[in-house]
Parts: structure tokens; sequence; C-alpha cells
């Protein structure tokens, strides 16, 4: 007989406005310890200075995770000018400092340069691997971290305010693997300066943002007081992007079972309209308003790729 799994399997998403100070995975064990939740991860890591919108995959939600940190991101950040740091922010230590203040031109006039597909160099305090080891790890070891650039892609950068002269803000519009603290430290160096970010907030993921976020100790009310759907958003919900496919009864347990459903029968008479789909392309299979799994359309067959039991 397996070991019976600790906690309640609790199933969806929850959008945590995470606290400075906590890490990511603090954030998830705070959840699973409020919820009592067998299973749960998180949709895309936030420094622990960063504050901001935290998408928590509870149960099956976690089989989409991956969705939910392919998406689109929006963040705000301050820079501080004047002084480079190790870390790329406030908490590092102070590597190089310059009496340069930009003008608010000077600021817009490079902005450009960081729009639409650029190379980027990941912070040297980052959880990028280099030999099997976290470049983070390495770095704290005194040791020599050298990163490879990437390609990222920046959909929109502007500068929001200037507060005084040692200080901008900006909101950015970025793909996945887009570092803030290198696109801070990146601007600084175009301006002939150096800066680090002072404050980093993440307004958006895929498709969550501010409205749907709650604080911790909101959450720890709540669960006491209120049904979980005042809280819990449901599994699909970080699949709003993808196509859905309707399925009768008979076709969304074969989906179940891991079988594939024919599109068509015996005489072309088609059992699923797919129109709107395409070839080889991920799909919500959906059966009586709940998701079914996550599925492909493959020669004429609709393949199951994550089945969800919720």
């Amino acid at each position: 007989m397996g070991r019976r799994k600790k906690g309640q399997p609790i199933h969806g998403w929850l959008i945590i406005d995470k606290p400075a100070g906590k890490t990511s995975s603090q954030v998830v064990s705070n959840v699973k310890r409020i919820l009592d939740a067998q299973k749960a991860g998180h949709g895309g890591t936030l420094d622990p200075l960063a504050t901001g919108i935290l998408p928590i995959a509870l149960g099956e939600a976690t089989k989409t995770v991956s969705y939910v940190m392919d998406g689109a991101k929006r963040y705000r950040f301050a820079i501080a000018w004047g002084e480079a740091r190790d870390t790329d922010d406030s908490e590092g230590v102070v590597t190089q400092t310059s009496a340069v203040r930009p003008s608010e031109a000077d600021i817009r006039a490079v902005l450009p340069d960081f729009t639409g597909v650029i190379d980027q160099v990941p912070p040297d305090y980052s959880a990028i691997k280099i030999n099997g080891n976290r470049a983070y790890a390495l770095a704290r070891a005194g040791e020599t971290v050298i990163i490879s650039s990437r390609q990222v892609r920046i959909d929109g950068i502007e500068l929001i305010d200037l507060p005084d002269e040692d200080h901008a803000v900006f909101e950015v519009a970025c793909g996945k693997g887009t570092y803030m603290r290198s696109l801070a430290r990146d601007i600084a160096l175009a301006l002939g300066a150096f800066g680090h970010i002072s404050s980093l907030r993440r307004l958006a993921v895929g498709p969550f943002d501010e409205t749907d976020a709650i604080s911790l100790e909101s959450l720890e009310s709540l669960v006491h007081s209120a049904p979980p759907s005042t809280y819990l958003r449901a599994v699909e919900s970080a699949l709003d992007d993808i196509p859905a496919l309707l399925l009768n009864a008979s076709q969304a347990d074969h989906l179940r079972h891991g079988r594939s459903v024919r599109v068509e029968g015996p005489e072309g008479r088609p059992f699923l309209d797919t129109s709107c789909l395409d070839e080889g392309g991920v799909l919500r299979a959906m059966a009586d308003g709940r998701l079914v799994a996550l599925a492909r359309l493959v020669q004429g067959e609709i393949r199951p790729v994550r089945v969800l039991n919720v």
C-alpha cells in the first residue's frame, strides 16, 4: 500500500502578491501550510527583493505551470544611478561608482535599443546553471562566473517617473527569461553610467495580473471565513490563450485513459469540429465545463499530452 500523501487534494491557481524579503519557494511553503495542500509550485521565480504577482499552482494545476512561465510578463522597476553592484540590485556589494546622472532626454534616447529581440547576459547571481552548478552558488563561493549571452524579447519599455536625480522608474513588457536586473545594468552602461535595481515589482505574468492577487495575510484570513472559490482560480484559467475543444463523455473517457480520439468516423463523418485548430498545436480538451487534458491534433486524432484529474 502506498504512503498516504500529506495535506488536502486542492486543485487550481492562487495568485499571491509576494512581499519583499521572501523567496518564491518560501511563499509556496507558506501557501501549502495555510491551505494544508498536498502539492504546490510556482509559475515563475521572483527575487527576494521583488514584490508582485507570483502565481501558485495547486494540485493538478502544476501540470500547466510551463504555460504560465512561457507567457508574457510586465514589470515596474527603479534604477538607482551611481553604483554597480555584484548582484545588480540593492542587496549586493558595490563594485564600481560613477557621478554620471543621465538626463531624461538621454534615457529616452537609448530605450529603443532595448526593444525587440536583444542579446542579454543574465546576472552572475542568477539560477542559470554552469556545468551543473547554479551561477549564484559559484558567485557566492567567490568563483569567476562566465555566463553566455542569450536572446530575450522586450515588447516595450517606458520611462514613467524621475522621482529625483538618483533614480528613474520604468515599466517593461517582455517575454520569458528576461532579467530585469540585467536590463537595468545594461541601460545604465549604455548611458555611460553605473546603476542597479533598487525596487522591482512584477505586474503581470501570463493571464494573471494585480486584479487577481491577494496577500499571504489575506489568504490566512480568507481560509477561515470564505469558500475556496473566493481565492482559487480554476486550473484552466492559466490556459486562456489555448483553444478549447468540447468532447462528449465517451471521448473524454478515452483521453483520461491515455487513448486518442478520432476526429472523423469511417465514412468521413466528423465527430469533432477541429476547423479552428492547428495541426500539432496544443488544445484544451473540455467536457462538462471541466478540463480533461492538454492534447494535440495530430493526423486526424486528438492525442493526450497531459491528462488532468479535476
